[in-house]
This record gives C-alpha cells, structure tokens and sequence, in this order.
C-alpha cells in the first residue's frame, strides 16, 4: 500500500516521514521525527520536486512507481542538494534514465562532488527567472542562494499558484498522515520545531531569507509547498508574519529567558530567586538549565523572548564549558536586537561575566546591561537587594519595549 497524498489535481505528495532518526544533521534532537516532502506533478510530462533523505527511500521510490504508473519521468528539479534531499538522487537516475536533471549551477557542482557518476550530459542548469514548460504548467526558477546553502532555488507553479520553497517554510515533525497545515494544529503543536527548526538551520542566514521574502511577495501565491513540515493551502499569512519577525531577528513575545549553569545548586538558586522576583512583577520568565537542555531550545527560545540573561560560574578561569558552547552556538547564530543581562559566580577570581560579554559584546544589536551580578560561591542574604535591584532593571526594560512589540504584531 502506498501512503500518498494528493496536492492540487497534479500534483502528489509522495513523501515519507521518519520518526526513527535521532540526531538531524548530527546536531539537532527530533523527538517528533521529520518529514522528506518530494512532491510529483503530471502534466503532458511529468516532474519531480527533489527526492528523499536514504533512511526513506523505499517508501519514495515505492510512492514515485505507484503515481507514475508506468509514465516516463521526464524531469528531477533539484532546489537544495543537501543529503537529506538528494541522497536517492542518483538511484532515481539509475532506475529512470529517461530523466533529466534540472538545477541551478552550484547544484550541478554539488552533484559531481556528492556522486561518483558523471551526470553531466543529463543535467540542463537554469538561472533566475528561467522557465521550464512541462505542458499547462509553466515552471519559473527562483534562485535563493544561502536559504541556507548557496546553490539553493525555489519554483514557481503559474498554473496552480504553488511555491516550491525548498527549505524555506519548513519544520521540524513528521506530518502524521496530515499533508497540509490546515488539518493539524500548527501554531498549537508545530510552531515551537518551526521555530527551533528555522532558528538554528536557517537563523544565521536571514538577510538571504529576507531576499527571498521580497521575491516571494511579487508572486500570487495560493500555495507553498516546503521539503520539510505541512503544505500551506490556508492562513499562510500568520506563517508568514513568524518568518519575517524570524529574520528581522524580532523578539516574538516581550518576557526573559534565563539560561543556566550550575555546579553544584549556588548559580542555578540566584537564577530561581531572579524568575521569582520577575514573575511576582508580572514578567513573563522562561528558564533553562543549559547542562541537561539541548542547545538547540535554547538558542530556539533566544529568537522568540526579548530579554535574555545568561547565568554562569567561573570555570578553570573560563565560562563553564556548557554555557561557553551555548553562547559561541548563539553568537555563530547571529542573534540580534536583544537586551542581555550577565550573572557571574566564582570562588575565588571570578571572570565568566567578563568572558560571557566579550562573546555576546560583538553582535549586531545587543544591548548588554551595565549591571552584572557577581557571586562569590553562593548568594548571599546582603546580595538580594542587588538581586532584586536586577530583577527591577530587567523588568522596566521588558516593560518599555513592549510597545514596540506590539506595533510589530499589529
């Protein structure tokens, strides 16, 4: 049997989700799985939207056999050659030598790196704004270079409005036997791996993503369908609106989170007093303990809240090590426009406060507030003023940029 889902009249999802990976790219947790969209359309030729990830790939070709029954495959447009996308490309290429490749240059490039097979008399490179017929559909090429690799495009059906956007718009979970957004609970059950799944795979690269935003914005477009997470039929907007607070690097909600790390409880417990301190004031707090958190909800949560305070002991005269990998992971992330506060604990020669904001100091505006609270081993009764004092900084701060919030929202 075959678990396919049809798109428009055309066009068929013939995916496949995988709920068995572990690590994404290596890095990245996928309690929820992850979803390997290839999408067919049938027109007087048929043309495949990129293939799937190896750990899928008897579904997909299952799925592909099933749709075409038997018709030719004339074309493999390849908008991202990232392996999660074209690892079955080249046993597509063997099973169906009738097809060509269509891909921008770079991909072309990539192919030859990533296969040993010489496909180059198969492969017909296309630039921006070219278009490809495949019979009522006309087929237009975007490209959208560092979204997030440099040779990556995206295509545009005129015929039944649809965006093929590759990366863009997608999302970590496997889709669960729902194919579009409109049959889940995206902004209930989704949002939260978009938004972690767009921070830390795309985060870095948003200047390109705003590129593409703009080019996006010129089409009609009544559909997109990404490689990874649901297909937008419906409400696309609110999606949308996510994206460009995403890569304007614009906090989502006005609140604090705190991140943590504690050797033996001192560290963490001023941390706690300081969440209390601020929820009593009506802030709304988040904390993580960096030690047992993956890096990956961190760093997710540091696009979403617009204040962050980072907490941390000193540590053989560094920042202790998993609070060092966080904030070099952020910084290399590139977050912007954020207010940061420092909290320091040290026995002896306490330094991580100092350390913590030369690695935050650099990025593009982030304000560091003048106030760093240093502990000497444990907090002591003498210090919750000072403590206190932070927490009533931090909240003016929250409370005075939630206007600008909220004009963004509106």
């Amino acid at each position: 049997m075959y678990c396919i889902r049809k798109v428009t009249e055309d066009v068929t999802w013939i995916g496949a989700d995988d709920r068995r990976l572990a690590m994404f790219e290596g890095v990245y947790s996928v309690p929820k799985g992850v979803s390997y969209n290839s999408y067919l359309l049938l027109d007087e030729k048929a043309v495949l939207f990129d293939t799937v990830d190896k750990a899928v790939g008897r579904v997909f070709f299952e799925n592909l056999a099933h749709v075409l029954a038997g018709r030719p495959l004339e074309y493999v447009i390849v908008q991202h050659m990232e392996p999660d996308h074209s690892a079955t490309l080249a046993e597509l290429l063997l099973r169906h030598p009738e097809t060509e490749v269509v891909c921008s240059e770079k991909s072309a490039m990539m192919i030859g790196q990533f296969f040993s097979e010489d496909y180059s008399r198969r492969i017909r490179i296309v630039k921006e704004g070219e278009t490809l017929s495949a019979g009522k559909h006309q087929l237009t090429f975007y490209s959208a270079p560092m979204v997030h690799w440099p040779e990556v495009m995206v295509t545009y059906d005129h015929a039944d409005k649809i965006l093929f956007s590759a990366d863009a718009f997608g999302t970590f979970g496997a889709l669960n036997g729902a194919v579009f957004a409109d049959e889940m609970d995206f902004f209930g059950d989704y949002l939260d791996e978009a938004r972690r799944y767009y921070a830390n795979i795309i985060g870095k690269y948003s200047l390109p993503v705003q590129q593409l935003l703009k080019k996006a914005a010129g089409l009609d477009i009544a559909m997109v369908c990404p490689l990874h997470g649901p297909v937008w039929r419906k409400d696309f907007a609110a999606y949308l609106e996510k994206y460009r607070k995403w890569s304007a690097y614009e906090p989502e909600e006005a609140g604090v989170m705190i991140a943590y790390a504690s050797i033996y409880g001192n560290t963490e417990n001023a941390a706690n007093i300081l969440a209390c301190r601020l929820s009593e004031k009506g802030v709304r707090t988040v904390m993580f303990d960096v030690s047992v958190t993956p890096a990956s909800e961190i760093i997710a949560a540091a696009f979403k809240w617009s204040h962050l305070v980072f907490a941390a002991p000193t540590y053989n005269m560094g920042v202790f090590v998993t609070m060092d990998a966080l904030l070099r992971d952020l910084a290399a992330h590139a977050i912007q426009n954020r207010t940061v506060m420092i909290l320091e604990n040290g026995s002896w020669a306490p330094a991580s406060g100092k350390l913590m904001r030369e690695i935050l100091g650099g990025l593009k505006g982030v304000t560091i507030l003048e106030e760093t609270l240093t502990l000497k081993s444990s907090l002591r009764e003498n210090q919750m003023e000072e403590l206190f004092a932070a927490a009533d900084v931090i909240a003016a701060s929250v409370e005075a940029g939630k206007s600008g919030i909220s004009q963004a929202e509106a």
